[in-house]
C-alpha cells in the first residue's frame, strides 16, 4: 500500500523532465505517506485534533459522498488516481480546533484597533524585525528592485504573520483544509478550492501530503501563503531552482513582494494619510463605501474631510475606519497601497498594523 500511496507525492500521470527534473533533483526524496496505523500511533502534535474521539472518526472522509465527488473531479480535471486520493482521505483526521478558531467572534465582542496594534508593535517584533532586515538585506533590496515594494513593508508583513518564522503553525495542512472544506459550511467553497490547490502544489513539489504543517486555516511558511497563493505568486528569489517558503527567507521575501506587486502596489506612493474631519456623523457614507480608493481629496471635502498631509489632487482615497471598542474610532485616509496590503489579509486592522510596524522599523533601521 505504501508503494501505491507514494505515487501521490510525486507528479502523477506524467514523469517530470528537463528543467523540472533538475529542480526536483535538489530536493530530498519525499517520505512515504503515513498509513492509517502509523498516523494514529504517534502522539498528535500541537494543533492536531486527537484522532480517536467519536466526533472526529464516526465517518471516514473517504466514505462521504461529497468527498467522493471532489475526488472524481480531481481525477477528471487534474489526472489524479481516484483510489489513491480515497486512500489518502481515509487517513485524514478532522480537526475541530481549526473550526473553533475559524468561527467569528461572539456578538458581544468589541473590536479595538488600540488593542490589536499593541499585539504587533511590541519590542520583540521590532527587535526581531531589525535583525531579520539586517540578515536578509541583500534579498530585501533585490525584491525591492524587482517588484518595487519597500523592504520595510515586506519585513513588517513577515513579522506580523509569523514573527519571522517563530510562529508558522503546527496544524497538519491536509487535515485542516479537508475539515474546513467539508465540515465548515460558512466558507466551504473557498477551502475546497484551497484543498484542490494544496494537492496540486504537493504533487508539483514532490511533497508528502501529510508532512506539511501550517496555520489553523492552512497557511504555510514564513509569509503564511495559502496553497493557491503559493502556486500563483510565490517566486524563487535566490535562483536555486525551487520555491521554499517554510525555511528560506529569500523566497519568502520575494514571494511577499511578488504578491503585493501583482495586487497593485504602486512604487513610491504613500500608504495612508492622517485626516481631519468636521463631524463624525457626516462620515457614514464614506465608511459604507468601503476601503477601495475611489474619492479624490476634493470629493472628500464635501463630507467635511481633509488631509493633514499633502495629497495629490487626483489620487484616489478611501476612508479607513478603525473601531476602538467603547472609545472613539480612529480614522485615516487610505491610498492604493493600503488597499493592496488588505489583499494579503482582508482587514484594515491588519494593513494598518503592517504599515505602522514598517514605519517603526524604517525609523530605527
Amino acid at each position: 500500500m505504501r508503494a501505491a500511496l507514494a505515487a501521490l507525492v510525486i507528479a502523477i500521470a506524467t514523469a517530470p523532465g528537463g528543467a523540472e527534473a533538475k529542480r526536483r533533483s535538489k530536493r530530498p526524496a519525499a517520505a512515504p505517506l503515513a498509513t492509517a496505523t502509523t498516523a494514529t500511533a504517534a502522539s498528535p502534535a500541537a494543533g492536531s485534533a486527537a484522532p480517536t474521539t467519536a466526533a472526529t472518526t464516526a465517518t471516514s472522509y473517504a466514505e462521504r459522498p461529497e468527498v467522493r465527488t471532489f475526488v472524481a473531479e480531481m481525477a477528471e480535471r487534474h489526472g489524479f488516481i481516484e483510489s489513491e486520493l480515497l486512500e489518502m482521505f481515509s487517513q485524514v483526521r478532522r480537526n475541530d480546533a481549526a473550526m473553533r478558531l475559524m468561527a467569528p467572534p461572539p456578538p458581544e465582542f468589541k473590536r479595538s484597533w488600540a488593542a490589536y496594534r499593541s499585539r504587533f508593535l511590541d519590542p520583540l517584533r521590532i527587535r526581531e524585525g531589525l535583525r531579520f532586515w539586517r540578515e536578509q538585506d541583500l534579498w530585501l533590496e533585490l525584491a525591492a528592485q524587482r517588484f518595487g515594494v519597500p523592504p520595510e513593508i515586506v519585513v513588517a508583513i513577515i513579522g506580523v504573520e509569523t514573527l519571522y518564522g517563530r510562529m508558522t503553525g503546527n496544524f497538519r495542512v491536509l487535515d485542516v483544509l479537508t475539515t474546513l472544506a467539508f465540515d465548515y459550511p460558512r466558507r466551504a467553497d473557498y477551502f475546497r478550492g484551497e484543498l484542490e490547490q494544496y494537492l496540486l502544489y504537493s504533487r508539483e513539489s514532490a511533497l508528502d501530503v501529510f508532512s506539511v504543517r501550517g496555520s489553523f486555516a492552512g497557511a504555510i511558511g514564513l509569509p503564511q501563503f495559502m496553497p493557491g497563493s503559493i502556486r500563483r505568486f510565490a517566486v524563487d528569489l535566490d535562483g536555486d531552482g525551487s520555491v521554499e517558503l517554510q525555511s528560506n527567507p529569500a523566497d519568502a521575501i520575494g514571494s511577499v513582494a511578488s504578491f503585493l506587486a501583482t495586487h497593485g502596489w504602486r512604487s513610491g506612493e504613500p500608504v495612508r494619510f492622517e485626516m481631519r474631519f468636521d463631524s463624525e456623523a457626516r462620515l457614514a457614507p464614506l465608511v459604507e463605501a468601503g476601503i477601495r480608493p475611489q474619492f479624490t481629496i476634493t470629493e472628500l471635502a464635501r463630507y467635511g474631510v481633509s488631509s493633514a498631509e499633502p495629497v495629490s489632487p487626483d489620487m484616489p482615497l478611501a476612508l479607513v475606519d478603525l473601531p476602538n471598542g467603547d472609545d472613539a474610532p480612529s480614522y485615516y485616509l487610505g491610498a492604493q497601497n493600503f488597499f493592496t496590503i488588505t489583499r494579503y489579509n482582508r482587514s484594515s486592522f491588519y494593513a494598518m498594523a503592517v504599515y505602522e510596524l514598517a514605519r517603526q522599523l524604517a525609523a530605527r533601521r
